[in-house]
């Protein structure tokens, strides 16, 4: 099966998840498993043949996805070929490829891709027999699902696009405060203004607390999803003009944002985060205690996220995917928003993060997704 360290604890790297695919731990059933699949802690999870338009988001409890979903479902559509259309607002759950068997101690968990939170797509993944979204129990067995409902857009997806992502861990995976100040002693896990953040001036609690840009670059700081806009066709191989889609926000007096009652806008960290090779991260949900807005859709950065060995660069900022909910909602540069929680790595992944594993966000400074024309590449 699994050839696991005896005694060790962490998210499995890439070289564990190779193994896992060829163990048959991670199966496509009927379908090819590609290696290719396979980023430095996390695999990407596949669309199947098929999609159901239901009425409602569910969860199956003790019972199958498959029965629950037939109470409703309210159509079935074709995802080969061209694929098909989901209209925005509309929750729809989809077969993914990928089935699980997992051995016992080895248990799974599950994250949208950078660039589907970027999009404005709320995904997450359900399992036979389970009252949570996205935490896939140790030992389990069975095929995977996942619940899509684009937000901003309408989206045209198709058989084989990926999502969501997929980590598999062992053993106590999170780092305390404490734990999370040691390593970023060792090597620098936040930076501000090109500067290592002086480790008792870590914002911890529970996690690192990432804080807003509101600052600008060229007079920008983000940008904001336009009402009415066309669909947004995720098959297609290169990016499009973001124009139709995206209305730039210009830096506000006294460096604030009224963030408008349910508007959806890509945002920039104020701090660059480094991911080193022995550590995970996961951007959790905002605490609803600080406000009437939620940040962040995707999760999961791998080992390597803005991290540089030779000091060629300092970290890298985060996106954030931010709503404000029910009330519109005021917000100034460094207002923390989110969080990171990190997890230790069972080993060191054999590949980073960055462009040799074709990662799209290694040194970004513009919150838009790969999905779009770059303003850069525009200017140039």
């Amino acid at each position: 099966m699994l050839n696991l360290p005896h005694g060790k604890q962490g998210v499995l790297p890439d070289k564990y998840l190779h193994q896992a695919i060829d163990a048959g731990i991670i199966t496509g059933g009927k379908f090819a498993m590609f290696h290719e699949r396979v980023q430095p802690a996390s695999i990407d999870l596949r669309l199947g043949e098929r999609a159901f338009r239901i009425r409602s988001s569910f969860l199956p409890g003790a019972d199958t996805v498959e029965r629950k979903v037939k109470t409703l479902q309210m159509s079935t559509l074709d995802l080969r070929g061209e694929g098909t259309l989901l209209e925005a607002g509309v929750p729809y759950l989809v077969e993914l490829k990928e089935h699980l068997r997992l051995p016992r101690g080895v248990r799974a968990k599950a994250n949208p891709k950078s660039s589907t939170g970027r999009v404005d797509v709320f995904t997450r993944v359900i399992t036979d027999g389970s009252y949570l979204f996205d935490e896939i129990a140790d030992g389990y067995q069975g095929p995977l699902y996942l619940e899509v409902v684009p937000l901003s857009f309408g989206i045209r997806v198709r058989e084989d696009l990926s999502l969501n992502q997929l980590r598999l861990s062992v053993g106590r995976v999170d780092l305390t405060d404490a734990e999370i100040r040691d390593e970023h002693t060792k090597e620098s896990l936040l930076f501000r203004h090109g500067a290592p953040v002086p480790p008792d001036e870590l914002p911890l609690m529970g996690g690192l607390f990432l804080s807003l840009d509101l600052s600008g670059v060229d007079g920008l700081v983000g940008y904001k999803a336009r009402d009415d806009a066309p669909v947004l066709d995720l098959t297609l191989n290169g990016p499009v003009y973001p124009e139709p889609y995206w209305e730039p926000v210009p830096h506000g007096e006294h460096d604030r944002l009224l963030l408008g009652r349910e508007k959806f806008y890509l945002l920039m960290s104020e701090e660059a985060v480094s991911i080193p090779p022995g550590l995970a991260a996961e951007m959790t949900a905002f605490d609803p205690t600080s406000g009437e807005l939620r940040t962040h859709y995707a999760g999961f950065f791998d080992p390597g996220f803005g991290y540089s060995s030779s000091d060629e660069f300092r970290g890298a900022q985060a996106a954030l995917e931010i709503r404000a909910h029910d009330v519109p909602f005021m917000i100034e540069h460094g207002q923390r928003v989110c969080k990171l929680t990190f997890e230790r790595m069972l080993e060191e992944p054999e590949m980073l993060y960055g462009s040799g594993v074709g990662s799209s966000y290694q040194r970004q400074s513009v919150a838009l997704g790969k999905q779009f024309v770059s303003p850069q590449s525009q200017r140039d």
